[in-house]
């Protein structure tokens, strides 16, 4: 059993309750209330809802009422959705990003909450240690600020002749205003001789911009940082990289299942089923204090072999069998 599967394991066993245990309370239905920054049709979010009610269900939370809300990634919106459901004093909130984190972690500190994806909850405020987070937020982060250096490595393992890179950013919606990952990014294009670039972006005539003015450079590449706003316009960011033919490596598999180069990631169904199991805990009533903050255990690695192709390059075998998902 690797370190991984001992953690998920140790996990489960902690959260573990008897199959079929019947978790409403004195005839009460109870309310969770979830924040999303997707648009509620988009086939990939109602993917992370499925497994986030999957995750309930196993629990034993068959008649659970889930209000969802789904901002977009409006940044206005999302705000004016966390006032609307914290007003209905839910039992539970579930928050996914950190821009759905951010505006309910203000508009309440009594009513438990728990995120997915709040990179660096401690440096935000939002908890006081991830072994004890001491108020009324926990959760499960997504991403470290090391995986920069693992992307630029991908990036440069399948386009070898990749002599600058780019890192897309939006720091107004990003965690620490973007510069989570700046220090490990720029450490790694240094050891690899490689020039860094952030470049940040606010708009999607930003993005054209950006992409367009990296497709004039040849050696450029490009790594797309996780947050709301890349989630957003994801089909805008795949379609401007092909048409100025930048190779790019993605945080979200979705990128890559699109259309994008290839994409390594935490596996986000993975983190809300797990984030289900807080909610399960907390509905039968542990604190959010008590409760630490958790690194994701599982990582998915997706190659597009025919977008490789159209860029003209070819994805080495070791590369390939390394791989979680082939796209053909």
């Amino acid at each position: 059993m690797n370190r991984r599967d001992f953690i998920a394991a140790l996990g489960g066993a902690a959260v573990a309750w008897p199959p079929g245990a019947n978790a409403q309370q004195a005839g009460r239905i109870r309310q969770v209330a979830a924040l999303w920054p997707f648009n509620e049709g988009d086939a990939d979010a109602q993917a992370v809802l499925a497994a986030f009610r999957e995750g309930l269900h196993d629990f034993g939370w068959a008649a659970l009422r889930i209000e969802s809300r789904w901002s977009g990634g409006d940044i206005e919106r999302t705000h004016a959705l966390a006032s609307e459901l914290v007003a209905q004093s839910p039992d539970v909130i579930f928050a996914y990003f950190n821009a759905q984190l951010g505006p309910l972690a203000r508009a309440t500190r009594s009513i438990p909450i728990v995120f997915v994806g709040a990179s660096d909850p401690v440096g935000a405020g939002y908890i006081a240690s991830l072994a004890h987070p001491g108020g009324n937020i926990t959760g499960f982060t997504l991403y470290e600020p090391t995986l920069a250096g693992k992307w630029l490595g991908l990036l440069k393992e399948v386009a070898p002749r990749t002599s600058r890179i780019a890192l897309l950013i939006n720091p107004d919606t990003a965690v620490v205003h973007g510069t989570l990952y700046s220090q490990a990014f720029e450490a790694a294009a240094a050891s690899a001789g490689i020039e860094a670039k952030t470049a940040n972006v606010y708009s999607p005539s930003d993005i054209e911009a950006a992409i367009g003015s990296l497709g004039k450079q040849p050696g450029s590449g490009l790594i797309v940082a996780p947050d709301t706003f890349s989630e957003v316009n994801g089909d805008l960011i795949v379609a401007q990289v092909a048409r100025h033919r930048v190779p790019a490596v993605y945080a979200i598999s979705r990128f890559a299942t699109r259309g994008g180069l290839m994409s390594y990631g935490p596996n986000t169904p993975d983190a809300v089923r797990r984030a289900a199991s807080y909610v399960d805990r907390i509905l039968r009533g542990e604190k959010p204090a008590d409760l630490p903050v958790q690194a994701p255990v599982k990582f998915d690695l997706v190659v597009n072999l025919k977008t490789a192709r159209a860029l003209g390059l070819a994805v080495p075998e070791s590369f390939l069998l390394r791989a979680d998902q082939v796209i053909e």
